[in-house]
């Protein structure tokens, strides 16, 4: 799995924002000051945010940034894709080339895992996330349905 740092802080200074916007705008120093991200860092990630049209800027004496739509329109995925981060478990980030430029056995195992984090990333709102934080309640993942999988021989 390839989510790294920059979808996480992403997520959490959104989720950062979110709680702390109430009547004002939040500013990056107070963001970084709460999650110890570095304000260099969240400033590019906050001008990709803005390009995503996740958050607004509000200029001048107690200006800082907005989210830009209702939470519950904003998922997971959508922040960490405006970040440019890749959710991507493949060696070949789907290229097909894991194993002397072709496809590796298992290629399809971890193409399938990318359509289901996307799936579950894309269900959860930033509205959930607020509540939880303010709830106290956990994010629950929804069990899938088991079912059988039968192999079948692969002819030598």
């Amino acid at each position: 799995m390839r989510l790294t740092t920059k979808g996480r802080f992403a997520v959490t200074a959104m989720l950062d924002l979110a709680l702390n916007e109430v009547d004002r705008p939040v500013t990056l120093a107070g963001i970084s000051e709460r999650q110890e991200i570095s304000l260099s860092y969240l400033e590019q990630l906050f001008s990709r945010l803005r390009r995503s049209g996740l958050v607004k800027s509000v200029r001048g004496p107690g200006g800082g940034y907005r989210i830009a739509k209702a939470l519950e329109t904003i998922s997971v995925s959508d922040i960490i894709t405006a970040v440019d981060e890749q959710i991507d478990a493949t060696q070949c980030g789907g290229n097909e080339n894991c194993k002397d430029e072709g496809r590796c056995m298992t290629h399809e195992l971890w193409s399938s895992l990318n359509v289901k984090i996307l799936e579950y990333l894309s269900g959860v709102s930033l509205a959930e996330l607020v509540a939880s934080q303010r709830d106290g309640k956990k994010i629950i993942i929804q069990e899938p349905k088991r079912r059988e999988i039968q192999l079948q021989p692969v002819a030598a």
